[in-house]
């Protein structure tokens, strides 16, 4: 074979060796272009999954503030019913002893109106004192209203009474007393009222 022809066959094959590697080249090249479009979807998909991440975390959030003020204001509920309970918790004992108390004042007041009795009054006004100290004791206490003005709210009237004395509408007479327990009424006072004579 001449020297030409061996010169030009060794030029193809190097010719067919460039495309062969140009082909792989190109080829390499479109594999990484495909590899770094995946990467950047899934670096795009990572930030949409983060975003709904943030948001989810925020709505926790919120739902969790909520609750923590809702269990506040039950905690301050119960708080205040729990004190309430105490408050008023011998609202029964003392709706019990007042009986009681109405039989030693009526005693009183009936020994008052003899001499012969007065060991009995004494002993009973004592009686008297210690029942009362209980009630006070309890949060119970007696409503003034002799010489007061009629309230609604802490008397009942049972009768009226001509005075020309006083004002209308003040307490002249107190047939059974009216009792507040830790600032609630629990009986009223039970009273004889005044009244403007009538001009004849």
């Amino acid at each position: 074979m001449e020297e030409k022809d061996k010169s030009r066959l060794i030029e193809e094959d190097m010719e067919k060796h460039d495309d062969a590697d140009g082909q792989k080249e190109h080829g390499y090249k479109h594999e990484e272009h495909k590899k770094k479009k995946k990467k950047e979807d899934a670096a795009e998909e990572l930030k949409k999954e983060l975003v709904r991440k943030e948001e989810e975390v925020k709505s926790l959030q919120d739902r969790i503030l909520y609750l923590q003020a809702d269990f506040e204001n039950f905690k301050k509920l119960k708080a205040k019913e729990k004190l309430d309970t105490l408050r008023y918790a011998n609202e029964e004992i003392v709706k019990d002893l007042l009986p009681v108390v109405d039989n030693l004042e009526r005693a009183l007041a009936h020994s008052e109106s003899t001499d012969d009795h007065k060991s009995i009054h004494e002993g009973v006004r004592i009686t008297l004192n210690e029942f009362l100290k209980v009630l006070k004791k309890s949060g119970a206490t007696p409503i003034d209203a002799i010489g007061q003005r009629f309230d609604p709210n802490f008397h009942e009237a049972l009768y009226q009474e001509e005075r020309g004395d006083m004002d209308a509408d003040t307490v002249v007479a107190e047939i059974q007393k009216g009792y507040i327990l830790n600032d609630r009424l629990i009986r009223p006072s039970r009273v004889g009222v005044s009244k403007k004579p009538e001009i004849q």
